[in-house]
């Protein structure tokens, strides 16, 4: 399948059926897992990638460890999208780059967030710069344009909904509000102000995955949830060990696990 029927594909996945349930891995494991696991489409998570690398998440540090894992997991049979912070860069040309570099592997989207490490938002303009540059080095990319008015508590819906309006324009094709879970601004959002589908971050205790799909949400994401769960699994196995007590049932065995490394196939686009 070519890399254009890949893109195609992914972008149906938002626009038929149920939401997109998007879970994010941060290794080639994870990713493999999941694919194995039946799901067609599999991001990444930054914050995951970058403490799997001891380094810190949203501070633009992670570019080579993404695009490294980004270039093995394009071989993996399932759709891949990429969360690549801010963009790695406020210069449109080095994002350019990026994305164009992302296509070439064979990873059919990205994630661009307009969050800061200071815990301020980008400029409106220079976001839709990026964004533009996005899809002009790669037109099949699926830019999902992550806002963070809401975990940033910077203006609420009005500046999330002119946040929107102004991505969509600038060229994105889905918009991604994680921390929000208001129902009347999510449907706010769908109905009245989106063409492009709407994304959610999952957030355990809120909405569920039926509710978001009811209120018209296309794209669902686990963020760093799967990672964070993986963590205290292994630390919660540990303890368990040692207290003499049992380990979860159902786990992989070794041959399972090794077996994972031999899912890369040929490149996507070969």
């Amino acid at each position: 399948m070519t890399y254009a029927h890949r893109a195609a594909e992914f972008r149906a996945l938002h626009r038929t059926g149920e939401p997109l349930l998007l879970p994010n891995a941060w290794d080639h494991a994870s990713a493999a897992a999941l694919a194995r696991g039946g799901f067609p489409a599999i991001g990444t998570t930054s914050l995951g990638v970058a403490v799997a690398a001891g380094k810190a998440d949203a501070t633009g540090e992670t570019r080579e460890e993404t695009l490294r894992l980004a270039r093995g997991l394009a071989r993996l049979p399932a759709l891949i999208t990429v969360d690549i912070e801010g963009g790695f860069s406020e210069r449109p040309q080095d994002v350019a780059d990026l994305a164009a570099e992302l296509a070439l592997a064979g990873v059919v989207g990205v994630n661009i967030e307009d969050g800061r490490p200071d815990g301020t938002l980008a400029d409106t303009a220079l976001q839709c710069e990026l964004i533009g540059a996005l899809k002009e080095a790669a037109p099949d990319l699926f830019v999902n344009a992550r806002t963070d008015t809401y975990w940033l508590r910077a203006g609420g819906a009005g500046e999330t909904e002119r946040r929107a309006v102004a991505y969509q324009q600038a060229g994105a094709d889905g918009v991604f509000v994680p921390g929000l879970q208001e129902e009347k601004a999510i449907a706010a959002l769908v109905d009245g102000v989106l063409d492009v589908p709407l994304n959610i971050l999952f957030a355990p205790g809120a909405l569920t995955f039926g509710r978001l799909a009811e209120l018209g949400v296309r794209r669902v994401s686990s963020g760093s949830l799967l990672f964070r769960a993986a963590l205290h699994g292994a630390v919660d196995a540990a303890h368990s060990i040692a207290r003499g007590g049992a380990v979860p049932e159902g786990l992989p065995s070794y041959a399972d696990s090794q077996a994972l490394s031999a899912a890369y196939g040929k490149g996507a686009g070969q």
